[in-house]
C-alpha cells in the first residue's frame, strides 16, 4: 500500500470474495472534498462543469424464467454529487446482480440509479445498452490534433505543473489537441491507468512540446482518474488565464469491465460518450 488514502478502508487492494446476490452495501463512496480542497477549490463555486462518464461491459442478471441477461450500461454521474465511488466497489457490487432475478430491464436500470445515486449523494443517469445496440454505436476517434507526434526528449516521470508553458502569449487561438501518452497510478495499489486526453481550449497559445511533457509527467503520479483530470483542468487553466475556455476529457481504458472518463470544462454539457479504439 503507497500511503495512507481514502480507499484504503476500501476492497481496493484486498482479497475479495465476489458476491453474486444483490448486494448494494458492496458500494464504498469517496468524498469529493479532500480533494478539491488539496487543489483550493471551494465545493459551492467551482471553476468547471463536468460529468463522470462510467461504462459497463459485464453486466449480467437472471429473468423471471431464470435465463440470464447481458448488458453494457452507461453511468453518469454529476460532478456535484458529493461522493466519487470506488471502482473495486463497483465492480463487486455489479457481479452481485449474475444471479439475482429481476423483473426486466426497467427494473435492473431503476435500481442502478437508486443505489448509485444514494452512494454519490447525487443523481446518477443510467442507460441499458443490448448487445446489437453496442455493436451500432461503434468507435470514434479522438478530434484534434495529436501532440504524440511532437519531437521532443522527457525526462521527467513525477507530476510537474512548471513544465506547462505558453507559445505565443499575446495571441489568442482556438486549438483541440489530444494524447494517448496519458499515464497514471492507482493511489492504493500502484496498479497503472492508462488514457488518452482530449483538450480543447481558446486562450493564449499553449506550447505543444510543454504541454506533452507536463501529460507525460504524470506517469508516476498517484491520483483515480477524475482528481487527475481536475489537477490538468486547474494548472491548465491558471496559465491560460482569467475568461479563457478550457475543456479537459480523459478517455481511460478499462479494467474489470468498467472504464472512466471524466469531464471538465468551462462550458456545461455532457459530452459525447465515443468509445475509443483501446476501449
Amino acid at each position: 500500500m503507497l500511503s495512507e488514502h481514502p480507499a484504503d478502508a476500501s476492497p481496493l487492494g484486498k482479497s475479495s470474495a465476489y458476491v453474486s446476490v444483490y448486494t448494494p452495501s458492496l458500494l464504498f463512496p469517496i468524498p469529493r472534498l479532500p480533494k478539491w480542497q488539496e487543489l483550493g477549490l471551494d465545493a459551492a463555486a467551482l471553476p468547471f462543469h463536468g460529468v463522470d462518464i462510467w461504462n459497463c461491459y459485464e453486466l449480467s442478471w437472471l429473468t423471471p424464467s431464470g435465463k440470464p441477461e447481458v448488458a453494457a450500461a452507461e453511468f453518469v454521474f454529476p460532478i456535484k454529487a458529493a461522493r466519487i465511488v470506488e471502482s473495486k466497489s463497483f465492480k463487486l457490487y455489479l457481479n452481485s446482480f449474475n444471479q439475482t432475478v429481476f423483473r426486466d430491464r426497467q427494473e435492473v436500470q431503476q435500481t442502478l440509479e437508486a443505489d448509485l445515486s444514494v452512494a454519490a449523494q447525487g443523481p446518477v443517469m443510467v442507460r441499458l445498452l443490448g448487445m446489437q445496440q453496442l455493436h451500432n454505436a461503434g468507435m470514434l476517434p479522438l478530434t484534434g490534433e495529436c501532440l504524440d507526434t511532437e519531437d521532443v526528449e522527457i525526462s521527467r516521470y513525477h507530476y510537474d505543473p512548471a513544465l506547462l508553458a505558453l507559445r505565443l502569449p499575446s495571441v489568442q487561438v482556438s486549438e483541440q489537441l489530444y494524447s494517448h501518452l496519458l499515464k497514471s497510478n492507482c493511489p492504493v495499489t500502484g496498479q497503472p491507468d492508462w488514457g488518452s486526453l482530449q483538450i480543447s481550449y481558446r486562450g493564449p497559445q499553449l506550447d505543444r512540446a510543454a504541454l506533452l511533457r507536463y501529460l507525460v509527467s504524470f506517469r508516476q503520479h498517484a491520483d483515480f482518474h477524475e482528481q487527475c483530470v481536475e489537477r490538468i483542468f486547474m494548472d491548465i487553466s491558471k496559465l491560460l488565464g482569467e475568461g479563457c475556455e478550457l475543456t479537459v476529457y480523459a478517455r481511460y481504458v478499462r479494467r474489470g469491465g468498467l472504464d472512466i472518463n471524466p469531464y471538465r470544462s468551462t462550458q456545461p454539457g455532457v459530452p459525447e460518450n465515443l468509445r475509443l479504439a483501446r476501449q
